[in-house]
């Protein structure tokens, strides 16, 4: 392993996101250093994100409504990858995900899956609308603001198609909720009307308001529509829900306790309001109701009663979060099967010792057996990944006497072969894959520890780097339900 007192490590990581309107790219470099003390374990983290390209900004590629042009996507990618004088090879990390509206089209899943494993060894591969808002919100600086202003902050991302709230406190997510509000929600072309989406068709119908495909794009119709947009954000924001805003509503209410002090608004249409790009020619002009949208936005007095931060990035929030934020590092004190990796989408069960080694021993199976009902639920041998926190103080044959339950309990898997994955609060994880090992499991072994999760997460563990330590995203879905 090398020693990181010594010598640093650098990884690759790019972020993707293909959104209702527009599609970028950021290529960011990870340093990896050890700090923790060299009398301490070894703690290994990422200590600087350089970024070393940005995209311009590309309208996202359709064949028509419904389907996205896939080997339209690529060639940007691989056009972008030149321009940056990075390979897909060299792609160590990094998070490709499909946005807003663009998540419904009908080959969606099939363009990530092939585009993670053509264009890089992405640990994301998709991200529901909660995770994009949340990954959102650490792009636009709105996370860190959370911590130095301890204020109750609400990120608003909208794009396209929807708008992505995650709402944060001293760096906590208190909650998530997303909204169809966005700019090409009514689309425009030789100065009528486009197109209409469903959702604004159903609100249109609710409100009886006579508003058609073919009308003038300059329709005082439309101002209404956004009108209602901004102040059904405004008690969402406030969690008034009234039964008119279920319309607007993608998946669940929103479900932060707290009052929302200060707004951050990001995406495309935060772009139109704060117009944060140096260049603005390089930003793609779309015939929809963006910039009506972010007028309103500005001037609805319900959204002007919260403070407004600015952020430090807007239309290219996700993309920045995406690429800069999702990855953690695990090593040092880890025991991998370099074979098995990547291993994407493992869900994470949490099992609590209470520092009490012998009665965690006595629940082990039953909890399990939770485990398995959970996440493969049908028995088609979906595995986890098993999070075991609060151990106690530990000698050799503690050691030995866990290791063993282990090996048990994973038996009773319904497809006992598959990898046993485990996560360690502490430092346990070298000791107790090896120990493992020692004892002959049949089964391949994922050991970390170092990375923070928590029950419900879904977890991403890329290939083992040259120093032995593996990348890991954490996807905190804990509120998608859609």
């Amino acid at each position: 392993m090398i020693n990181f007192n010594q010598k640093k490590e650098t990884i690759i990581s790019a972020g993707i996101d293909i959104g209702t309107s527009t599609t970028k790219l950021i290529i960011s470099r990870f340093s990896l250093m050890n700090t923790a003390g060299t009398t301490h374990v070894p703690r290994i983290e990422i200590i600087d994100k350089e970024i070393i390209y940005k995209s311009p900004i590309f309208r996202t590629p359709l064949k028509n409504t419904s389907t996205i042009h896939v080997s339209e996507i690529e060639k940007i990618i691989r056009t972008e990858y030149a321009k940056a004088g990075i390979k897909s090879n060299q792609i160590e990390t990094g998070a490709v995900i499909i946005t807003g509206e663009t998540a419904t089209k009908q080959n969606a899943r099939e363009m990530l899956h092939y585009l993670s494993d053509e264009v890089g060894d992405f640990l994301v591969a998709t991200a529901g609308p909660d995770l994009e808002g949340i990954i959102a919100a650490k792009g636009s600086g709105a996370y860190e603001y959370s911590s130095r202003s301890k204020k109750v902050i609400a990120n608003i991302d909208i794009g396209g198609g929807t708008a992505n709230i995650a709402v944060y406190k001293d760096r906590e997510l208190l909650g998530t909720c997303t909204m169809h509000i966005g700019g090409r929600l009514i689309e425009f072309e030789d100065e009528k009307i486009k197109s209409i989406s469903p959702p604004v068709q159903r609100l249109l119908e609710s409100q009886g308001i006579s508003l058609h495909i073919g009308d003038s794009k300059t329709s005082s119709e439309i101002q209404l529509v956004v009108q209602f947009m901004a102040e059904s954000l405004s008690r969402i924001l406030k969690n008034e829900v009234n039964e008119i805003d279920q319309l607007l509503l993608l998946g669940h209410s929103p479900n932060w306790k707290e009052a929302v002090d200060t707004i951050v608004l990001s995406g495309g249409i935060a772009e139109c309001v704060y117009n944060h790009e140096v260049n603005a020619k390089q930003i793609a002009k779309y015939d929809d109701i963006g910039q009506e949208l972010a007028r309103e936005l500005q001037r609805n007095e319900s959204l002007r009663s919260f403070t407004w931060f600015e952020p430090i990035e807007t239309v290219r929030a996700t993309v920045l979060g995406a690429g800069t934020q999702t990855t953690e590092i695990s090593g040092a004190t880890i025991q991998v099967s370099p074979s098995d990796l990547p291993l994407k989408n493992v869900p994470v069960y949490s099992f609590n010792f209470h520092s009490n080694l012998q009665q965690g021993l006595a629940d082990f199976d039953e909890e399990i057996r939770k485990a398995i009902d959970m996440y493969d639920a049908t028995r088609e041998g979906q595995n986890f990944a098993l999070y075991i926190s609060e151990l106690p103080y530990m000698g050799f044959r503690d050691i030995q006497k866990l290791s063993k339950a282990i090996i048990q309990v994973m038996e009773k898997r319904p497809e006992p072969l598959l990898p046993i994955v485990l996560v360690l609060q502490t430092d346990h994880a070298k000791v107790i894959g090896q120990t493992l090992l020692a004892m002959r499991v049949r089964q391949s072994v994922i050991c970390i520890d170092q990375v923070s999760v928590d029950h419900g997460d879904y977890m991403d563990i890329g290939k083992a780097l040259d120093s032995g330590v593996v990348p890991v995203v954490v996807k905190t879905l804990t509120f998608h339900s859609s």
